[in-house]
């Protein structure tokens, strides 16, 4: 069938003459999920060329489309590798990009699926993990998300931490129909953004991906990349729940973060605890901010010092929020009060650019 978005048609336009070269491009266009439209020689006036989000033109085609009006989403595809005028073909008709078959398969399908998807600005990923157990990272990477869906941003909240007990649970939707991690197991190379979306349980206005009650206690590292990709194309925000530990499935998720946030509560035990998890992030990822939790009793530390001991920004000092720190969350939106307003202010701090929707 052919792809629309927004009612906007999105079917890229393929100009060759080369049969067997179209009939790949034929066969990359029907796995990305579109049907395109073909020509042969240059336009005619306004029209395909001008409006396609996306052209391809076989190595072929290039002597007929000099002079052509330049426009960007021009790809020259060829198939000979020493064929070095196949540049200075590509510089006349002002393509963007020169792509060989078959080692450029996968680029170009990955890339005729992001016009079909729309693809725009990705989303700003955040991750929140705990510097101990019991520092309360699950309950900001819930109360993070409901306060960008609320702001109106498509947002996807992505557990990954199987021993966590579930975000679903937290959010009181562990009986809302919607696939969890086991259904994505098996998944590699592309995932559309556009079915993992609507495929998700979704509570409190975001997408939610969470652990059945199974026994499955990971993914393999591949699925993790291949749907955190999927979730970051849809654009928005994504917010990551992480485990303290680094495995592969986690390296995976850290590599597609813009930042995270290391939540500490302002004691010296938590303080070495969190040495250690920041040493192991730090491999990984270089944006890594500390959020000091709730708790500590006289003598404690004070947010600056926890920073200053674990050597990282400060992003704040999360507010004693009772109803939602006790754990009297089931069912209801975490981050109601304090929390909220804390979780509103840190996403008007940070440039969301992604995709707005629900």
């Amino acid at each position: 069938m052919e792809c629309e978005t927004r009612g906007v048609r999105r079917a890229p336009l393929i100009v060759t003459e080369d049969v067997e070269l179209l009939d790949d491009l034929l066969r990359l266009c029907a796995a990305a999920g579109v049907r395109p439209e073909v020509g042969h020689g240059a336009p005619e006036g306004r029209g395909s060329w001008e409006t396609a989000p996306l052209v391809l033109v076989g190595d072929d085609a290039a002597g007929r489309l000099r002079g052509v009006a330049r426009r960007r989403g021009v790809v020259l595809v060829g198939r000979d590798q020493d064929d070095s005028g196949v540049w200075r073909r590509a510089v006349e008709i002002g393509a963007d990009h020169v792509l060989m078959l078959p080692d450029g398969e996968q680029w170009l399908m990955d890339r005729i699926a992001d016009v079909v998807e729309d693809v725009g600005r990705p989303a700003l990923t955040v991750g929140v993990i705990g510097g101990r157990g019991g520092a309360g990272a699950s309950t900001l990477a819930c109360a993070l998300a409901v306060a960008s869906a609320k702001a109106g941003r498509r947002t996807l909240l992505v557990d990954a931490d199987p021993l966590g007990g579930g975000l679903d649970v937290l959010l009181g939707g562990e009986a809302v129909d919607g696939l969890r991690w086991p259904a994505f197991a098996q998944s590699r190379g592309r995932v559309g953004g556009a079915a993992l979306e609507e495929s998700l349980p979704k509570l409190h206005d975001l997408r939610v991906l969470s652990w059945d009650r199974g026994d499955l206690a990971a993914v393999p590292p591949e699925a993790v990349r291949a749907v955190l990709a999927a979730g970051r194309r849809r654009g928005g925000a994504v917010v990551v729940d992480l485990p303290r530990r680094v495995d592969a499935g986690s390296v995976e998720a850290l590599a597609q973060l813009d930042l995270a946030l290391l939540v500490v509560p302002p004691e010296l035990r938590a303080v070495a605890a969190a040495r250690r998890v920041a040493a192991a992030v730090g491999m990984v990822l270089r944006d890594l901010r500390v959020v000091t939790a709730p708790g500590a009793g006289p003598g404690g530390l004070g947010a600056d010092e926890v920073a200053e001991l674990l050597g990282l920004p400060l992003a704040g000092e999360l507010p004693l929020d009772r109803g939602v720190f006790a754990g009297r969350v089931v069912g209801a939106e975490p981050g109601g009060g304090p929390l909220a307003r804390f979780c509103s202010a840190f996403w008007e701090r940070l440039p969301v650019e992604g995709g707005v929707g629900s």
